[in-house]
């Protein structure tokens, strides 16, 4: 099991924080993530909408399984290549005197036929990575 876990403090406050992260748009921020955006024209964000992602090497597509703007979201990979088994992600936006304080969690495996335990190794260096890049491009589209 692969556990990410990435935090940081946004200069700015939690409803454009999370409106900026809920938007399949900003997860283009990561290095790896060459395409991202709603699977159907027109949908708004909330429980059921569909994310999907195409990077470097891999795809995937995300279903949002909590929607509680502006204190969390959760979402889940039910697609993938390489294979992923995903017991979700959830990002939390909290208040603090300078901002947003954004925690984003992550836990999945990676079964043999998605590369098992070598793919693990690889993508338990490379998401925190990638998490981290999308919360520093929330930061630099956000404060001003």
């Amino acid at each position: 099991m692969v556990d990410v876990h990435i935090e940081r403090t946004i200069g700015a406050e939690p409803q454009r924080v999370f409106d900026w992260l809920a938007d399949p748009a900003s997860l283009t921020s990561a290095p790896l993530v060459l395409r991202a955006a709603w699977a159907t024209t027109g949908t708004q964000p909330g429980v059921g909408a569909l994310r999907k992602v195409l990077g470097t090497g891999m795809w995937f597509q995300e279903e949002i399984t909590a929607y509680d703007p502006p204190h969390s979201y959760s979402y889940l990979i039910v697609r993938s290549f390489p294979a992923f088994d995903h017991d979700g992600g959830t990002l939390t936006f909290t208040p603090t005197g300078g901002g947003t304080h954004v925690d984003w969690s992550s836990s999945y495996t990676h079964p043999a036929r998605g590369g098992g335990a070598a793919m693990e190794a690889l993508t338990s260096r490379l998401l925190p990575w990638n998490f981290d890049a999308v919360l520093a491009g929330c930061a630099k589209a956000l404060e001003r």
